[in-house]
């Protein structure tokens, strides 16, 4: 699964250079699906509402875990580029990676950095994800599709969202309140943690 969303995006991008098609071209002509990513992921609300009894159940761990992870999702991908010594505008295109792209799109011009650098970080992000949720449930033996859906829509966004429900309904429903949360508290939270610690001057 993680190998099939690899391979397109490395499809595309030989397709683009073998063509000689600049990037800023591709994506000139790609917007309209970029917009269409926005009712798409408002779409997903109906399978939410189909599972809000099962949410209710959870809302408590859920509401402690969702802060810690959001967080942790933007902060190792930054410290670790941090290390490397990688600019203040790589650092910004990198950091709402775990966010789905209509809301990561706009934190990210918001911070100064790069939609195209950040659209790559999603694709790697996503594709990870996957696999590295699926080790982890069966290393820690969580077989909850609530939980498994929930972990790949906080760190996975969209792909993780399109995996968790080939899984099953629920885990889908799960991935998409993971996503969304995702989104709403890194789209008001990390702004302001970058102007605190001065990266915004």
């Amino acid at each position: 699964m993680a190998s099939r969303y690899f391979d397109r995006g490395a499809a595309a991008g030989g397709a683009l250079a073998l063509i000689g098609l600049p990037y800023a071209t591709y994506q000139q002509g790609a917007t309209w699906l970029t917009v269409l990513l926005g009712p798409a992921t408002v779409a997903l609300g109906m399978p939410l509402y189909q599972q809000l009894p099962r949410i209710v159940e959870l809302w408590r761990p859920l509401a402690i875990c969702l802060p810690v992870a959001a967080t942790l999702a933007a902060f190792y991908s930054l410290a670790i580029a941090w290390l490397l010594g990688s600019s203040d505008t790589i650092l910004a295109s990198i950091a709402a990676k775990s966010v789905t792209a209509p809301i990561a799109i706009g934190i990210t011009e918001q911070l100064g950095g790069t939609v195209a650098l950040l659209l790559g970080a999603l694709l790697v992000t996503g594709v990870i994800t996957i696999p590295c949720v699926s080790l982890a449930a069966r290393w820690l033996d969580i077989d909850d599709d609530r939980l498994i859906g929930f972990a790949l829509g906080l760190n996975g966004h969209a792909i993780g969202t399109v995996r968790a429900f080939e899984l099953s309904p629920t885990a889908g429903a799960f991935a998409s309140l993971g996503m969304s949360l995702t989104g709403i508290f890194t789209a008001v939270l990390l702004p302001l943690a970058w102007r605190l610690v001065g990266m915004g001057s």
